[in-house]
């Protein structure tokens, strides 16, 4: 029987390590495949904001869900305390004492072998399955391989893996940056991003592709109007113009979501809405739609502030919370009788035009017959005593 052992931090698990699981099955068809991280990594410190090690446990087991026969196993993690391979070795020797045991390896780890915590040890006890990481670093490979099997009777295959150029590292830092989702399998970056793991910001084109699953086709050219008036305003006032745009492409998100649908959303983020929000139910999707923001895309509290109040607004509002109340009522798709004073009064001041939209709405309720919402005309008071 072969049990083939492929272990790391993977922090965190990309679509190099899926490769080079895939290349080890391929190569060794093994009967038992185990992907095991560790809990703590004995050469080296994890990096600042990474996962705990059972939630990088959990971004393992979505990232090799798809190889087939892996096993993604906890028992480093359970073991506690640093994470030496020997030990993990000797614990699977005593569970499989006839088992051939395929200790998988990259390129540079054969290099530096013998620096390992009884290297030894490991070499009696596994075969080394080695995964080339580097183009053209076959010869030193082979030239490796033969001076281990010469000096300790060493077993070494080398596999035969095209290695795709990534470092977790470098993912990290452009995760950071909204890059690298092309790196990474599609269900592990989208609970990097709602966990917000490694301070990671959505590519907003991801976020765009995610967001317009919930609307309605006729609501998407709104919400990308909506986007790039937010952008506009933001470069024009002082915002963050991806911050702007973030609001603008989630703050839709509910809106199609009949009433008992919205009462469901409050029940399942736990939000208690008044008997006022109960009587206006075309603004709980502004509520419910801050909660499924953060709670499926991770966003700050700032961006679900100003998805929360994008349609009724309130006294003294953030400055992203104004840029988006304001873009969602000027957006270039907007054709209503009003809208132009406002949208000329944008960009040249912002509170102005605020007091100016907020009183258009009310005049349009009360035409309708309808009672305003009180943040609505309280928002109104606030800014119309500023102006």
């Amino acid at each position: 029987m072969k049990v083939a052992i492929y272990g790391g931090s993977f922090n965190p698990p990309h679509l190099g390590h899926v490769e080079a699981a895939l290349s080890v099955y391929k190569e060794l068809a093994p009967d038992i495949f185990l992907i095991i991280p560790d809990r703590m990594p004995p050469h080296k410190e994890m990096a600042e904001g990474s996962p705990t090690a059972e939630e990088r446990l959990e971004l393992c087991r979505l990232a090799f869900r798809t190889v087939p026969g892996a096993q993604v196993s906890d028992m480093e993690i359970r073991r506690g305390g640093k994470s030496y391979t020997a030990d993990t070795v000797a614990a699977l020797r005593a569970q499989y004492p006839d088992a051939e045991l395929l200790l998988v390896v990259g390129s540079d780890m054969l290099l530096s072998f013998e620096q390992w915590y009884r290297f030894e040890y490991l070499l009696r006890n596994c075969t080394l399955a080695v995964l080339s990481r580097e183009e053209g670093d076959k010869p030193d490979l082979k030239a490796r391989a033969a001076a281990l099997e010469a000096k300790y009777g060493a077993r070494v295959v080398l596999l035969r893996h095209e290695a795709l150029p990534m470092s977790s590292g470098e993912l990290r830092q452009l995760l950071r940056l909204r890059m690298g989702a092309d790196r990474l399998d599609g269900a592990v970056y989208e609970e990097i991003i709602r966990r917000r793991f490694y301070d990671a910001l959505p590519e907003l084109s991801w976020l765009r592709e995610r967001a317009y699953e919930y609307l309605e086709p006729r609501r998407v050219g709104h919400v990308a109007g909506c986007e790039s008036e937010a952008v506009a305003l933001a470069m024009r006032w002082g915002e963050l113009p991806e911050r702007a745009a973030t609001a603008a492409i989630l703050h839709d998100i509910t809106k199609k979501f009949r009433f008992e649908e919205q009462l469901h959303l409050c029940r399942e983020y736990g939000m208690i809405c008044s008997n006022g929000e109960l009587e206006h139910p075309r603004i709980l999707h502004a509520i419910t739609g801050a909660a499924l923001a953060q709670a499926r895309f991770g966003v700050s509290d700032a961006i679900a502030g100003a998805i929360r109040w994008h349609t009724t607004g309130k006294p003294d509002m953030t400055l992203l919370e104004k840029i988006l109340y304001l873009a969602d009522y000027i957006e270039p798709n907007r054709d209503f009788p009003g809208v132009e004073g406002p949208r000329a009064l944008a960009y040249q001041d912002l509170d102005a035009a605020l007091a100016l939209a907020l009183k258009n709405t009310l005049d349009e309720l009360r035409d309708l017959g309808e009672e305003p919402f009180i943040d609505t005309v309280e928002a109104y008071r606030w800014y119309s005593r500023e102006n």
